[in-house]
């Protein structure tokens, strides 16, 4: 069905793709939500709805709701034994794909969930970041205030911890191995609730990965491997619910109800101490410049340093950049991630408190970290740069 003849249909340049699934006590806000859209280019805005095996009276709500709405919106309904949310945002973003290709190589794909808010700038501000020169735009998330409100104190605590770690190892990387299109302030999130990417981007790294968990983290990461310019934009967030029953296995109802389950479940895998986060982001900044002299054919001492076999390293060197530092990560196993658990959390953030001012500093980079975790390990008092105690 559609709200209205394709024919009459004017032709957005902002595709919004939601996946949807049993979604009827919230599709109503997600989509009144995105129909309220406001700034440059809210006129040229549609929507693609992909209703897949739906149980439960959302079709029926759609079918109401979607005439009223002032935006054109396209539904597409498909029942598949082998869904899962990867095959499901496929679907929806090839959608949107193909509704822009009638008019052309050009558009955006935005996507969110249906049980996700967007704010009314949400399009626009993803707009002007690709008008600024990215290729996609990953933005924040936040949890319903009322949802989050209901859940054990102990998990959005948990939270906080983590967002202020996050922040700090982000800045890190920020400032030791910099993204001249994705400059500090900046975020690591990659989330299907708010993503953005060009038809052309889209296209060119052959669409969203069809897998069943992690297709949007997957995505962004094909993005970077084949060198386009991803901006993770801190003024971009939705709010995403917290709800403990999800419609995706893996999604981020699971996440919050295993974490509620299991309080010392580790936390994300780029959540390392911070001396090894250090040293990852001077490792990636020292294997892009040579990669940039075409050194890495040259030489074998940056294989040897990090396990990699000779073959494998002839091989990654001949990769385009993000290729390399991709395969280089995955191949060698001093680079594996190694996460922390929430209860190492407090400590690490005093230690990359200390650690970021020393890199805003320019100070020893290495050499401050370690310093700082050895005295943090002690229990000794520890002095920043500047001579205050943390």
């Amino acid at each position: 069905m559609s709200s209205t003849p394709l024919s009459d249909v004017p032709g957005p340049d902002a595709i919004v793709a939601v996946p949807v699934r049993n979604e009827e006590e919230r599709i109503v806000a997600c989509l009144k939500a995105i129909d309220g859209q406001e700034g440059p280019g809210a006129e040229r805005i549609g929507v693609v709805l992909f209703l897949n095996n739906c149980t439960d009276g959302t079709e029926a709500l759609v079918s109401a709701l979607v005439p009223t709405l002032s935006i054109p919106v396209r539904v597409r309904i498909e029942n598949f034994s082998g869904a899962h949310a990867g095959w499901a945002r496929r679907r929806a973003m090839d959608a949107a794909a193909a509704w822009l290709g009638d008019a052309g190589n050009a558009g955006i794909i935005l996507s969110t969930d249906a049980d996700s808010r967007v704010p009314p700038d949400w399009v626009a501000r993803n707009r002007a970041a690709i008008e600024a020169g990215a290729d996609a735009v990953a933005g924040r998330v936040e949890l319903d205030a009322a949802e989050a409100a209901l859940l054990p104190p102990s998990l959005p605590a948990r939270g906080r911890l983590e967002d202020t770690y996050d922040a700090l190892i982000t800045e890190a990387e920020a400032r030791i191995d910099p993204d001249p299109h994705d400059p500090w302030p900046c975020h690591r999130t990659a989330i299907g609730a708010t993503l953005a990417v060009t038809r052309r981007a889209y296209c060119a790294v052959g669409g969203m990965p069809e897998i069943p968990l992690g297709e949007d983290g997957a995505f962004i990461a094909r993005l970077l491997e084949h060198g386009l310019r991803v901006r993770h934009a801190t003024d971009v967030c939705v709010t995403i619910s917290a709800r403990l029953a999800g419609r995706a296995p893996g999604g981020v109802a699971d996440t919050i109800r295993s974490r509620c389950e299991e309080p010392d479940a580790l936390c994300d895998a780029r959540m390392e101490t911070f001396p090894r986060s250090v040293r990852r982001y001077l490792w990636r900044r020292r294997f892009r410049r040579m990669h940039g002299l075409g050194a890495l054919a040259g030489s074998d001492g940056w294989a040897r340093a990090i396990g990699i076999a000779p073959a494998e390293a002839r091989r990654i060197a001949s990769l385009p950049l993000g290729q390399a530092i991709a395969e280089a990560e995955r191949a060698s196993p001093r680079l594996a991630y190694r996460p922390i658990g929430p209860r190492q959390l407090p400590g690490q953030i005093r230690i990359a408190r200390v650690g970021v001012v020393a890199i805003r500093l320019g100070l020893g980079l290495v050499g401050i970290a370690q310093r700082v975790a050895g005295a943090a390990a002690s229990g000794r008092a520890v002095s920043d740069p500047r001579g205050s105690r943390i």
